[in-house]
């Protein structure tokens, strides 16, 4: 009987999640209602409330699956590169370039944000943090990345990937701003590399006051 009812209510909120991502991708958060939501869910108001407690649980809840699905590609992608390095720079460029899906584009990337807060701090986001600090612990000891701090490494990158995103989707012209923001985070990711250690060494020469600014 206990079992049954976990059943059923795994499936409710599977039903809930599935309402609400196609209500939030359609309409946006704001203008998404509960009853229409609930209704084509086949459930009641109550039975989100006792799964997610309100609209903005239900919210954080489709956004860790389309953000943990986007995690997932990106693997898959980065699954296909030639060599550990480059399937860290493949997965960080696919997430980015992820921000052109219209359902990334507005749940993720422009809801998600202005509801849920800070996307740094979501779960979804330190599964995927976790995932790069143990790719650039494996690539530091192959010798293919400087020897800096691992976390700080994997927080500066997938943060880059994740501002990229966020940039590209809050801009007028985002097929414009993918190939810049794309070019950006790989020369910036390139710095880590122990190839890069000559030029990255070498101190440039510094630009005339009449440009600084």
């Amino acid at each position: 009987m206990a079992n049954k009812r976990a059943e059923t209510m795994e499936q409710n909120r599977a039903k809930l999640i599935a309402a609400g991502r196609k209500a939030f991708a359609e309409k946006g958060y704001s203008a998404a209602s509960m009853d229409e939501l609930t209704a084509d869910a086949g459930l009641t108001r109550g039975a989100l409330y006792h799964n997610f407690g309100d609209k903005r649980g239900l919210l954080a809840a489709v956004v860790d699956q389309i953000d943990s699905e986007m995690a997932s590609r990106a693997q898959e992608i980065g699954a296909r590169a030639g060599d550990d390095w480059q399937r860290l720079l493949s997965e960080g460029v696919a997430y980015i370039e992820m921000a052109l899906d219209p359902e990334v584009q507005r749940i993720v990337l422009l809801d998600g944000p202005a509801v849920l807060g800070d996307p740094s701090q979501w779960p979804s986001q330190n599964s995927c943090l976790q995932v790069t600090k143990r790719a650039v612990e494996r690539l530091i000891a192959q010798g293919v990345v400087k020897p800096v701090d691992a976390e700080a490494a994997a927080r500066l990158l997938s943060g880059a990937a994740l501002n990229a995103a966020l940039w590209i989707a809050a801009s007028e012209n985002p097929q414009d701003v993918l190939p810049k923001a794309v070019e950006a985070f790989r020369v910036l990711a390139s710095g880590f590399s122990v190839k890069s250690g000559d030029a990255a060494g070498q101190t440039a020469d510094p630009l005339p006051l009449a440009n600084a600014g």
